[in-house]
């Protein structure tokens, strides 16, 4: 199993430290308004990370976290004029079920910031103690020359970061990179008492505080999206790493690519932020996942309207696949076909595990012999599990998941009629029920044995 390292900058084999317990950690939603698509891709990459995890070493620590305090939950309430929890429960739940609607499995564990306060204020004690933060005007903050390593995760020197990124000017710092740990709250604002005043943690302290005390000083893998990079995972490690002796937080960095919409930037200034609920009354939560899988999650991947069209074309492609093969509609534990297994498990390459299942699909399609297709069968179901697809019979997906206002036992009458036109030779009444049954979403296809039909999307 091999994963590129975004802290080596290169692919590497991965061991976790306990076979037996594989631990990952991977930055959650921040809860102030409806999950959109840049969200679900990273929910949809490293939920397929969790499932390779698990089929080959059983037991895995998964943790994904839910940051309810921040600012922008601040914000949301005061507009709403409701409580911050009002908020971070509304959109914890959306966010949840949004999902579970891409088939995305809950984490093993689900930390909450404000569930654990007080351990991030005794890691900016021991912070403070070692020499790596101070306290000014109610504020605490980490002093980044005192880590030299400062930048290794992103490749950038200290002086390209401050550049690039938007630095907060206050005369209480020492350094213009030094980002807080701790910073005070007005008596509107939520707050806890602290050694430094009543206040709330900085949303970097949250992440270092929640790993520690889930998953322990250092864990295998680190995900999360591209953007959290800088700063926030280069600001984990240095919390951690210096209050921590020099552990190192995580061994493996893994980041999903930027996601673009019709080749734009996703922006509320451009107006083009997809919502996943939104998303969801259009297509299928199946057919979302597939689209945010089809490239590989290292690369920038470019939504669109006709990406999703193709998704819900592939997936009628293996569900009608499905539908004609003997056996149960269920996957087996333990019979993912090779292929999809050896894909998954170089750097999860997702194009190249779809490529597998379409060949299997083609050998389905083929053979006639039962032995082989009851097999077949099996070997698609469990593949497209490690995927989080195929997860409904094929029945119900066919009859669901298309446009047309036809059920499933109209269409086979139709195609049945077709049929028996052609073989009476009435050519012009087997092409009326072609274009009928095109003009309802369905596609005729005729194989050398038998037809067959799916929707166009």
């Amino acid at each position: 199993m091999k994963f590129f390292n975004s802290l080596t900058g290169r692919k590497e084999d991965f061991r976790p430290a306990d076979p037996k317990r594989p631990t990952m950690y991977v930055c959650g939603p921040t809860v102030y308004n409806f999950a959109h698509i840049g969200n679900a891709r990273a929910a949809v990459v490293f939920d397929v990370l969790y499932r390779v995890l698990r089929h080959r070493y059983g037991e895995v620590a998964y943790a994904r976290n839910v940051t309810d305090i921040d600012d922008r939950i601040i914000a949301a309430a005061r507009e709403q004029g409701v409580p911050t929890e009002a908020i971070a429960l509304r959109y914890t739940q959306a966010y949840q079920e949004d999902m579970a609607a891409l088939g995305v499995r809950a984490p093993t564990i689900e930390p909450f910031a404000t569930r654990l306060v007080s351990e991030m204020a005794a890691m900016i004690g021991t912070l403070i103690a070692k020499g790596h933060a101070y306290e000014a005007e109610g504020h605490v903050l980490f002093h980044v020359p005192s880590f030299p390593d400062y930048g290794r995760l992103s490749h950038r020197s200290r002086e390209e970061m401050i550049d690039g990124a938007r630095v907060e000017v206050a005369p209480y710092k020492r350094d213009p990179a030094d980002f807080v740990l701790w910073k005070p709250s007005s008596h509107e604002q939520p707050g806890w008492d602290s050694p430094w005043g009543r206040g709330r943690p900085g949303w970097h302290i949250e992440c270092s505080a929640m790993v520690e005390a889930h998953l322990g000083r250092t864990i295998d893998i680190h995900g999360g999206g591209q953007d959290l990079k800088f700063p926030h995972h280069e600001n984990e490690i240095a919390q951690s790493v210096c209050a921590h002796g020099g552990a190192p937080l995580a061994r493996f960095w893994l980041h999903n690519g930027f996601l673009d919409i019709e080749k734009e930037k996703m922006s509320k200034s451009l107006g083009n932020v997809l919502l996943v609920r939104d998303l969801l009354a259009e297509a299928p939560g199946e057919a979302i996942r597939y689209a945010l899988l089809t490239a590989h999650y290292r690369k920038p991947l470019d939504w669109s309207a006709a990406g999703l069209a193709r998704a819900r074309h592939a997936l009628d492609r293996l569900y009608l696949t499905l539908s004609e093969l003997p056996g149960p509609d269920e996957a087996d534990a333990g019979e993912a076909p090779e292929g999809v297994i050896d894909a998954l498990e170089d750097d999860l390459n997702t194009p190249k595990a779809f490529a597998e299942l379409f060949a299997l699909a083609r050998e389905a399609n083929t053979t006639t012999d039962e032995t082989e297709r009851r097999t077949l069968k099996r070997q698609l179901l469990a593949g497209g599990c490690l995927l989080g697809l195929l997860q409904q019979s094929p029945q119900a997906w066919l009859k669901e998941a298309g446009s047309t206002g036809l059920d499933a036992a109209e269409i086979e009458r139709l195609v049945e009629a077709r049929a028996t036109a052609r073989r009476g030779k009435d050519f012009a009444e087997a092409d009326r029920i072609r274009d009928q049954l095109a003009a309802e979403g369905v596609i005729i296809e005729d194989l050398p044995d038998r037809t067959r039909w799916r929707h166009t999307g």
